[in-house]
């Protein structure tokens, strides 16, 4: 392994899960992975503190041609999250929201029965949650599934990514209850360039992590 580096996903993992003792063993306590390359992440630390581990599907509405800008989101139980600033800002309309959520929608129903299947969706109301990725660059995903679990109602919202850039890490802090990211390198450049091994998590990895942690 590279100095400074994590080998894979499941190493990225164990190590974060160093980070978050405190929650290990609590009945309040739920792990939810963001797939798909979140989840190996999330198996290895649900695994270390002994708590339950699910999937939290989230998708991103991007500004039509800057995608990257996200204008509203969409999440597991028919949640949504519009960002009213940014679609003033862009002069975004409803047509083109709507469009956006449309769109979303199919995919996200897709991975909902791809890796949940039948399973009903976790209840976070009043819980400990903690949400998991592989890493930080502009956080923008991650921020839409924030605002869907405080719309679930979670209890606790906690963010923990083994890698970030610091700057995402500390503008991020303001809008959860605790946030954990394990390194903050500088430069930062990208996620991928902080893991030996990067490749893209499948479908069926993400389907057989969930089944053999028990979810």
């Amino acid at each position: 392994m590279t100095a400074g580096r994590f080998r894979d996903r499941a190493d990225a993992g164990r190590n974060l899960a160093a980070h978050l003792g405190e929650f290990a063993r609590r009945d309040d306590v739920i792990v939810l992975g963001l797939p798909r390359g979140g989840v190996p992440v999330a198996r290895e630390v649900a695994q270390a503190l002994g708590v339950p581990l699910d999937v939290f599907l989230v998708r991103k509405l991007g500004v039509p041609g800057h995608d990257e800008l996200a204008m509203g989101a969409i999440a597991s139980g028919g949640v949504r999250v519009v960002n009213r600033d940014v679609l003033e800002h862009a002069h975004i309309s409803l047509e083109q929201l709507e469009e956006a959520a449309e769109r979303e929608a199919r995919e996200l129903e897709r991975r909902e029965v791809a890796y949940r299947g039948d399973r009903p969706l976790p209840d976070v109301a009043g819980r400990t949650a903690i949400l998991v990725d592989d890493g930080l660059a502009t956080g923008s995903t991650m921020r839409a599934a924030v605002e869907a679990l405080k719309e679930q109602g979670a209890g606790r919202i906690v963010v923990a990514v083994p890698v970030a850039a610091r700057q995402t890490c500390e503008e991020l802090a303001r809008h959860v209850d605790a946030i954990v990211c394990a390194r903050t390198p500088d430069p930062f450049y990208a996620v991928g360039l902080w893991y030996d091994d990067f490749a893209q998590t499948t479908d069926d990895e993400v389907r057989e992590l969930l089944r053999s942690n028990g979810g």
